[in-house]
């Protein structure tokens, strides 16, 4: 467990390792993954309950499977500043023959990554299976996932919606990055999706929201009282409200830094706004 200073500490040099590793390979998603900074840092050091080493079928530990896998930069960032590999390949972003691809992959072997992903829609299916697999396997860990918004768009992902409450998955958390914007602008515009808690709620799972999700305090809280409502007979949902882009002013309130790289002058500026606390790779 981390302090509230050292949590913060992770997130600031979890933003440095974002815009370096898009911008050095000019290449990868920046907004989504710094909108999640602060989600990721507090589920990996604060809530789950994880072994050391990594073991691919998760058993006796909580297992995370990340669906929107374009937010890989974030992804790989906290992973590494966890012990998984070593921060110095963080170096490898997006090059050939990388453990590091630009979507999450399997096939390289990469330590914490349990599922390809970036092809939206799927991580929800998985986790469930897993979650599953723990309850078969009398593992009372928790299975944990992530969702983009724009993602819901996707039809599998409400078929496993429906699928997670009607056989009682009560040993999931699904979190949804609820930043309202998508590579293509704002969810509304592109697809709206209506009450997406009332939805939720309708197909019988249970929902909190966070109303900052980039409060690192609420997001603990939460995180934690959706671990205290498991075990009921009911999946949990959690809606965490983020800011695309957060903590790189000119990257937020907008959708246009979905998938753009920054250019040198803009990296320095993202970097002055987010001191070093942890060391660069």
């Amino acid at each position: 467990m981390q302090t509230q200073t050292t949590l913060e500490q992770t997130v600031s040099q979890v933003r440095r390792d974002i815009v370096r590793m898009v911008h050095k390979v000019n290449s990868g998603h920046p907004g989504g993954s710094l909108g999640c900074a602060e989600f990721l840092v507090s589920l990996y050091n604060e809530v789950m309950d994880l072994k050391e080493g990594f073991d691919m079928n998760g058993k006796n530990e909580d297992v995370f499977f990340l669906s929107n896998g374009h937010i890989s930069p974030v992804f790989y960032s906290v992973l590494a500043h966890r012990g998984y590999f070593p921060v110095e390949e963080l170096n490898t972003f997006r090059l050939i023959n990388s453990r590091l691809q630009g979507h999450p992959t399997t096939h390289e072997g990469l330590p914490g990554i349990r599922m390809a992903s970036g092809s939206l829609g799927q991580g929800l299916s998985v986790a469930l299976g897993a979650a599953q697999a723990k309850k078969l396997n009398n593992d009372s860990h928790l299975v944990y996932t992530l969702l983009g918004d724009g993602e819901l768009q996707e039809g599998q992902n409400w078929e496993a919606i429906m699928y997670a409450a009607g056989k009682k998955v009560d040993n999931l958390i699904a979190t949804i990055d609820l930043n309202e914007k998508q590579i293509d602008g704002p969810t509304d515009v592109v697809m709206p999706m209506g009450d997406i808690s009332a939805k939720f709620i309708a197909f019988g799972w249970d929902v909190l929201t966070v109303e900052n999700g980039n409060d690192l305090t609420e997001i603990v809280a939460t995180l934690k009282e959706a671990k205290s409502m498991t075990g009921k007979g009911k999946p949990i949902c959690i809606l965490l409200k983020t800011e695309m882009g957060n903590g790189v002013d000119f990257m937020m309130n907008t959708h246009a830094w979905h998938g753009k790289a920054p250019n040198d002058e803009q990296l320095a500026i993202a970097l002055a706004q987010n001191p070093e606390t942890l060391g660069d790779y």
